[in-house]
């Protein structure tokens, strides 16, 4: 964004930006063609979810997260409750359509109305629902979400620097790399480098006409293979 001159000291100063607040996020549903986003119910969601990320089968879940791996099915549930009535960010169970199964979930988190930046984070997807189009389309609704019905400025991912998969999404979906924050945390008695990504509201129209097309039923082949690469859309020549 571009700067401006501050006439009574000739410094270059930020533009002016509307000063209302954004909205925060509720729990409500997003209904997209392959996955549903509803509020994380710890009843409704935590039997499903747990056969997608508990075992030792799906431990490579979990070695990026603060939470887990889970071999106890009744600690798994304790996280998901805690989840679902967390007040400092709002849960999402993602829900594939054909089967009506919890097949992962993700959160807005870090909420900062004033300033209108929201990150999406705590993203948890089972092997049900990863490499699949339904993944790709449940971060589109939250998007759309956040800049179209909530009104941020700026939309924040971050990861494990190590975790190079979800940079790799990050940049993807249309996040801007960022850099990287060094001795962030210590997470699971380890430490924690962060990579930071985010989008911002004057790119996401550009970024929301790039998912359509990708989410375009005609750009998948007759066995759901994609045509064209989102990415690739995303990122002309």
């Amino acid at each position: 964004m571009s700067a401006e001159t501050d006439l009574q000291t000739g410094l270059p100063v930020g533009v002016p930006v509307n000063p209302s607040p954004a909205r925060r996020p509720e729990r409500v549903t997003f209904s997209g063609r392959l996955v549903d986003l509803v509020p994380l119910d710890a009843a409704s969601h935590t039997e499903a979810l747990a056969d997608g990320a508990c075992g030792t089968e799906h431990a490579p879940l979990w070695p990026y997260l603060a939470d887990g791996p889970f071999d106890d099915r009744a600690q798994f549930r304790a996280l998901m409750e805690n989840k679902s009535t967390a007040t400092d960010a709002v849960f999402f169970a993602i829900v594939d359509k054909p089967s009506g199964r919890a097949v992962g979930y993700a959160s807005l988190m870090r909420i900062d109305v004033t300033n209108r930046v929201i990150e999406v984070g705590n993203i948890l997807y089972t092997p049900a629902l990863q490499r699949t189009a339904g993944a790709t389309e449940a971060m589109y609704l939250l998007a759309r979400y956040v800049f179209e019905e909530l009104g941020y400025r700026r939309y924040e991912w971050k990861c494990n620097a190590l975790n190079e998969p979800s940079r790799k999404a990050a940049l993807r979906l249309g996040f801007t790399f960022e850099g990287i924050f060094r001795q962030h945390f210590i997470v699971k008695g380890r430490n924690r480098d962060t990579a930071w990504f985010s989008m911002l509201d004057s790119e996401w129209p550009a970024i929301k006409a790039n998912f359509e097309r990708w989410l375009d039923p005609a750009n998948f082949d007759a066995a759901g293979r994609q045509k064209t690469p989102l990415r690739l859309a995303s990122q002309p020549g």
